[in-house]
């Protein structure tokens, strides 16, 4: 995080040096133009705003500013001793809650945090999702979902995917009726669940292969059709791969460029090595290898922490004109909140 310190007393410009002097990724900013004008000029450029001033001054110079609490920088207050730090802006998402221990450490005083999840020692869901690359399709029910965990202790909780260990206070249930979170690469209509917090992970990887000279229109035609037969939600979708003689292909690098997706290629070796499949006979006279799109689907998706241990295949190959492609999931980690930092 890159962080602005401002003062505007002696005694707060004192408090802000040392502030500055204990924390990575800070400098002091002064107040040349008026403190209104100073946070304005300062919004957008940094991650985190430490304010040694009264509260009511930064609330009025923020008002106007804050649109959104996945982009608006924190905002920290402190009173010149540093006897209280209080996070007042983007304490989760935007780290101010962990950032206001940091500065108490250092003031030698206390964090003033009021995000319930972190006084009741709940699972925080925004930073929760955020830490474990979750897309949140209908971000208007965090709130109240949030507020059920908080009110009753628990949430209830459905997903199609195989998964390490997720939050103590989530009660896993069978069916998503009965979830207040969904978890899944399945494209769930969130207008179908109106009050229950549809989130898609990332963790699906696109095995290709190709004619020579296919497009990036095949491509997208292709995975459009792909996740329609498949109720697939393309968010899902974590990476490409293919043979390395595919390397140079321009419409499937065109492709993975448009879609912002990473893309890796595997050799016919290393392809030959994940057990199970079927063997192209065109395939294995063209390239060497006994397949492409499944093969190189289950190694993108494959544990991280087991070296050569394939991803699980969810869509077998299916064959367009020019294209073919192959779907595998790769299992999720365990997705418990990171510990919040005391220090």
């Amino acid at each position: 995080m890159k962080i602005a310190v401002i003062a505007l007393t002696r005694g707060g410009k004192e408090l802000a040096g040392r502030i500055v002097a204990g924390l990575n990724n800070s400098e002091g900013c002064a107040v040349t133009d008026g403190v209104l004008s100073t946070i304005r000029r300062l919004w957008s450029c940094y991650d985190g705003l430490i304010c040694v001033m009264a509260a009511g001054i930064v609330v009025r110079a923020i008002a106007p500013l804050c649109r959104d609490k996945k982009t608006d920088p924190c905002v920290l207050v402190l009173d010149e001793k540093g006897q209280f730090v209080i996070s007042l802006l983007s304490g989760h998402l935007g780290g101010g809650n962990d950032l206001a221990r940091k500065v108490a450490a250092i003031t030698g005083g206390t964090a003033v945090i009021t995000t319930a999840s972190d006084v009741t020692g709940h699972t925080a869901l925004d930073l929760w999702a955020a830490e474990n690359n979750l897309r949140v399709q209908n971000p208007q029910v965090m709130a109240g979902v949030a507020a059920k965990l908080v009110n009753e202790g628990e949430v209830s909780f459905f997903s199609t995917l195989e998964y390490g260990r997720f939050p103590a206070d989530f009660k896993v249930v069978d069916a998503p009726d009965l979830a207040d979170i969904i978890l899944s690469p399945a494209a769930f209509d969130p207008l179908e669940h109106p009050d229950t917090l549809v989130l898609c992970p990332c963790n699906l990887y696109l095995g290709l292969g190709c004619n020579r000279g296919a497009s990036a229109a095949d491509f997208e035609l292709a995975i459009t059709e792909l996740c329609a037969q498949y109720c697939l939600d393309r968010r899902a979708i974590a990476g490409i791969a293919s043979i390395d003689l595919k390397a140079d292909e321009v419409g499937m690098l065109q492709f993975a460029r448009e879609n912002n997706l990473p893309i890796r290629f595997y050799t016919a070796e290393e392809l030959n090595r994940v057990e199970g499949l079927a063997t192209s006979p065109a395939v294995l006279a063209a390239t060497g290898a006994r397949g492409v799109a499944e093969p190189a689907a289950m190694l993108a998706a494959g544990d991280d922490t087991i070296p050569g241990q394939p991803g699980q295949l969810r869509v077998r190959k299916i064959k367009w004109k020019d294209v073919t492609a192959a779907v595998a999931e790769k299992k999720l980690p365990d997705m418990v909140q990171t510990p919040i930092s005391k220090g």
